[in-house]
């Protein structure tokens, strides 16, 4: 009876036995061979063989893959490697088990990125797309000294998708996220400003870190009001200026004494859009031809300063442009230089770009300077008002409403007083009470000043 109930069992054993001392058989084969192969076959027809199968293998799949090179001909950056490195970032989830943190002194956010041999999943209209990175070591040897060489990394991702998808894929999705990451690029980029070395004709940077918003900008609620929103249409119409045959670039003329806030209004536009400031002394410059060389060194989505505009440029000589290449004139910067080469070959070779003139005085201004197409917008900044003293007053006390306002604003309404000397005011040590009253002693001097004045 135990010798018929255990004889299943034991058949059933001693099949598995033999099953496994197969597979160990056909392991231990497979791996011998593979041992013979590497060791005796040259890499070539390794290579060829593995190919061959691979393609054969192909034949009966559904997937795709494509293989995106960090760099493309030559050594020139593959722009489609570079936009999914800061695409896929936002789409590490949590089943991402390795990724890569990073973060610069001037940064104030970390950069992630996600780490070899990490698969990130992502889906666009509905199509499931892998993305892969990997990195092979190789032996580069110098083609000058064959003895010698050096090893690098090559770095490459690898995007599968089903075969069907291959023209939405190449025509629809990687556009889209090219698109995506130079967008993420230009909000997380630190911003900074270019001056001119006066030795060199070159542009050098630090980073800007003026904190000066819309927000916090002390000027007409309405006039602030219709600069964002003209700001905010021309970064939207690439698509216009490019149906009109017009350069995507806009021209603001900022006007008025000094102290009423020129400077914070170039930061606040330039934090806004998240450009770089290129800030141009044209006395520096020393001829036409290097403005064109100097100018054509600056980047799209940027902002060009040209501040006190009236002191910096012979504004009513635009004839020396065609003297003789001895003659002084010749070797200074003009007027017709400057508009020639901003309407012409500078705005033609660039994309989203704002010039911005500064002066105390438009009325010294050539009228050719004024024209529109060059300055779309003239901006005048004017003397403190009741509500810029309001905002300067939430800026620098954090008080929305105090009982000096009213007097306060009372002598604003009468005199010219700049945002600058308020705001120097305000920034008095001591508390609200103190610091509104000295407010208060400082503009009635400033009116006793004034009524002096006018009796004698």
């Amino acid at each position: 009876m135990s010798s018929s109930a255990s004889s299943p069992t034991e058949s059933y054993l001693a099949t598995a036995k033999t099953t496994l001392t197969a597979v160990a058989s056909v392991a231990a084969a497979a791996m011998l061979a593979r041992a013979v192969v590497d060791d005796y076959m040259p890499s070539e027809v390794h290579e060829f063989i593995s190919c061959g199968i691979r393609r054969f293998l192909g034949y009966f799949s559904f997937q795709m893959t494509a293989v995106v090179e960090e760099f493309g001909g030559g050594l020139e950056q593959n722009e489609v490697f570079e936009a999914a490195e800061t695409y896929l970032a936002t789409k590490i989830s949590r089943s991402t088990r390795r990724i890569k943190v990073n973060k610069l002194e001037k940064q104030s956010n970390f950069s992630v990125t996600v780490e070899r041999d990490e698969e990130v999943v992502d889906t666009f209209d509905g199509v499931k797309l892998s993305w892969i990175l990997h990195v092979d070591k190789t032996d580069f040897r110098n083609p000058r000294d064959l003895s010698s060489s050096f090893k690098s990394e090559v770095r490459y991702y690898e995007l599968r998708f089903n075969k069907k998808f291959k023209n939405a894929v190449l025509e629809s999705y990687l556009p889209f996220v090219v698109k995506q990451a130079a967008s993420l690029k230009q909000k997380a980029k630190t911003l900074k400003i270019f001056t001119l070395n006066c030795y060199s004709a070159q542009w050098t940077s630090v980073t800007l870190d003026h904190p000066s918003t819309f927000r916090t900008l002390a000027m007409d609620p309405e006039l602030k009001k219709g600069l964002v929103e003209d700001l905010d249409c021309f970064v939207q119409r690439k698509s216009f200026y490019e149906r009109v045959g017009k350069a995507w670039k806009r021209g603001y003329l900022l006007y008025g004494p000094p102290g009423t806030g020129k400077s914070s209004l170039i930061a606040a536009i330039a934090n806004h859009l998240n450009f770089d400031i290129y800030d141009l002394d044209l006395t520096s410059v020393n001829s036409n031809a290097e403005l064109r060389k100097i100018l054509m060194s600056t980047a799209n989505r940027s902002v060009l300063v040209v501040e006190d505009i009236d002191c910096s440029i012979e504004l009513k000589d635009r004839a020396s442009d065609d003297d003789d290449g001895n003659d002084p004139l010749h070797k200074r910067v003009t007027l017709s230089g400057l508009l020639n080469f901003v309407d012409g070959l500078w705005s033609s070779c660039g994309n989203e770009r704002i010039i911005v003139f500064t002066t105390n005085y438009r009325e010294k201004l050539d009228p050719a300077l004024l024209r529109p197409g060059r300055m779309d917008m003239h901006i005048h900044m004017s003397y403190c008002t009741p509500a810029a003293f309001k905002v300067l007053a939430l800026n620098y006390l954090e008080v929305e409403d105090h009982l000096l306002f009213e007097t306060i604003e009372g002598f604003i309404r009468e005199l010219e007083v700049t945002p600058a000397e308020v705001a120097e005011q305000l920034m008095r040590n001591g508390s609200v009470d103190n610091v509104l009253q000295g407010l208060v002693v400082f503009l009635n001097a400033k009116k006793v000043e004034n009524e002096k004045k006018l009796s004698k």
